[in-house]
């Protein structure tokens, strides 16, 4: 157990690798409850988040999902978000933990100043399961009956069930696999989770924790908020391994396929135009030959030799539970390209032969 930005969780119950593969094969679960949830509501809700977020917000219809930035002034990423429409005048949005008070001042003192649309912090009466992996369908079904079988970024109101569970429910996660956030009362959680454990028991469920969702996240190239970017707003340094403000980027830098529509105004819009001009990008590292894993702080060199040019720094590295334990990462590289052979410095004494790929990395 640890202490994860104020809230006590672990890192794993059986071992992160055993946990990282029953996700892939079968279905994992895990306690998320430390996560943000707000409430957005008002008339053109979602044409005012539009303006200040990178998604075209106003093109999602009701009961869908999206992914999104929220911009400072000079572009930079202060946190991304999963949102999801509820109604014509109610979205609601998943913040990261740490960031839950930075996200409620920082869009709040961005509100309507005639008081049209109000944002309510649902995160301390809220709790989170994830539900991830090829079998979670079948065990949402068990559970909650099939008409809280959620599809790929699809949500709704948790419909009546057996176990007189209610809530919300939304067809997304962090591991790249099928699966649902369920969100419910502080008071329901553990009937919830005692529930799909009992439900799940046949269908290869394990509780997952903190360390194989890193690892399940990174192998699909998905960002960290405060590891891969980290918006200068809050004060902090990277880890002393980066230089200082490596880690404050904009939507552009981070190469992200979606979650990015320039087909409309929004706060940072002109700084993402014009980074797009710069060679600078967030690229994945497969690791050719055996070696240290890539950490974070990790340099990226053109070639392995002691002068040779660091192109950029590591920001997430694991070994891959899912390629043999295979060095894999994701870094901040300068005038590099997909199929470019690069060295990371993964030791004092060591270099690792890497190549740059396009993720996920399964």
């Amino acid at each position: 157990m640890v202490d994860f930005h104020g809230f006590e969780l672990p890192i794993w119950y059986s071992s992160i690798q055993e946990e990282h593969i029953a996700c892939r094969s079968a279905a994992g679960m895990f306690d998320v409850s430390h996560m943000g949830f707000f409430s957005f509501e008002g008339d053109n809700v979602r044409e005012w988040l539009e303006s200040i977020s990178t998604q075209k917000i106003s093109s999602f219809v009701n009961g869908r999902c999206g992914y999104t930035h929220f911009l400072d002034f000079d572009g930079q990423i202060i946190d991304d978000m999963i949102f999801a429409v509820k109604s014509e005048t109610c979205v609601l949005g998943v913040p990261n933990a740490s960031m839950v008070p930075t996200m409620s001042k920082w869009l709040t003192e961005l509100l309507p100043k005639d008081g049209s649309i109000t944002i309510e912090d649902l995160s301390g009466d809220t709790s989170i399961i994830a539900l991830q992996g090829p079998n979670s369908g079948d065990i949402l079904s068990a559970a909650l009956g099939d008409s809280n079988r959620i599809s790929r970024f699809k949500c709704q109101e948790i419909l009546p069930n057996d176990a007189g569970i209610t809530g919300w429910i939304q067809g997304t996660g962090y591991t790249g696999e099928s699966g649902a956030e369920i969100f419910v009362n502080n008071g329901q959680v553990a009937i919830l989770w005692n529930l799909l454990l009992e439900k799940g028991e046949d269908h290869g469920l394990v509780p997952v924790g903190l360390g194989a969702r890193d690892t399940l996240r990174l192998e699909k190239g998905y960002l960290l908020s405060g590891q891969d970017f980290l918006w200068p707003g809050l004060g902090l340094n990277p880890d002393d391994s980066l230089p200082a403000k490596f880690l404050a980027r904009n939507t552009a830098e981070t190469a992200v396929p979606f979650g990015l529509d320039l087909d409309h105004e929004f706060i940072g819009r002109d700084s993402v135009i014009s980074s797009m001009e710069s060679n600078i990008r967030w690229h994945g590292l497969r690791c050719l030959d055996r070696g240290p894993a890539p950490r974070l702080g990790h340099a990226v060199k053109h070639s392995d030799n002691d002068e040779s040019e660091i192109l950029g720094y590591v920001t997430s590295g694991c070994p891959s539970p899912s390629l043999n334990r295979a060095g894999i990462a994701m870094a901040y590289l300068e005038n590099v390209e997909v199929g470019f052979e690069v060295w990371i410095q993964t030791s004092p004494r060591r270099r690792v032969r890497a190549e740059v790929v396009s993720p996920p990395f399964v």
